[in-house]
């Protein structure tokens, strides 16, 4: 039941986000851009022009629900690197280490919720740098550090989403865009942990629902 409910956590935490992001841009009255708009300007407090890393106006009706998605969605993370246990890491420091910097990647998403960047911008970029740094590195080391029985195609899909994730977390803070966008580029840096929690959530679940006498899931899709 412990791991269920940290799968459950996962899925909850991300579709939630995902549905209340949509919420929150279309509250705008000038059309959100994901390619021109970075994911905290939907969590921003007050209307105003913000001149960096790109100027734009920023001015979001439903920041409060959005900063409320922002730490809902930290806190599932955690519980979930926390329940997952040994049904998804096997022993040892990579394991540990990987599940540390997830857990402060959901830190990092309470800290942007608590502190949106107009509101306190210091205490907005560590959260930022959390997700982003921290947690893309907790994927690339989850990638040997998931339980043996985990399919080896998927410990390098995962190493691979926290590369693609650091390379473009690189490109967004020199930015480098590659006609993605402020804000497209950005969420290459910050999405992949999303996904990949989501799915891990979703086949973990699944695996343990097919097999209810299984103490831990047998993931066997490539």
């Amino acid at each position: 039941m412990k791991v269920r409910i940290g799968y459950a956590a996962w899925i909850v935490g991300v579709v939630q986000f995902f549905v209340i992001h949509g919420i929150a841009e279309s509250a705008w009255a000038r059309p959100y851009s994901w390619a021109q708009n970075n994911i905290s300007d939907l969590g921003n407090a007050l209307c105003a022009l913000q001149a960096a890393p790109e100027p734009r106006y920023v001015c979001s009706p439903e920041h409060g629900l959005m900063n409320g998605s922002f730490i809902v969605l930290g806190v599932l993370l955690v519980v979930g690197a926390v329940l997952t246990g040994d049904a998804l890491w096997r022993k040892g420091p990579a394991a540990a280490l990987a599940r540390l910097l997830l857990a402060g990647a959901g830190t990092g998403f309470v800290l942007a919720g608590l502190a949106p960047a107009d509101v306190d911008e210091n205490l907005h970029v560590l959260g930022a740098l959390l997700i982003m740094a921290g947690g893309n590195i907790g994927l690339v080391l989850a990638g040997s550090g998931l339980a043996d029985r985990v399919r080896p195609p998927l410990r390098r899909a995962t190493a691979l989403l926290g590369i693609t994730a650091i390379t473009a977390l690189g490109l967004f803070l020199s930015r480098h865009y590659l006609g993605l966008g402020m804000g497209g580029m950005e969420r290459v840096a910050a999405f992949p942990l999303l996904l990949w929690t989501l799915a891990a959530g979703a086949l973990g679940l699944v695996r343990r629902r097919e097999e209810p006498g299984v103490s831990a899931p047998r993931w066997r899709t490539a």
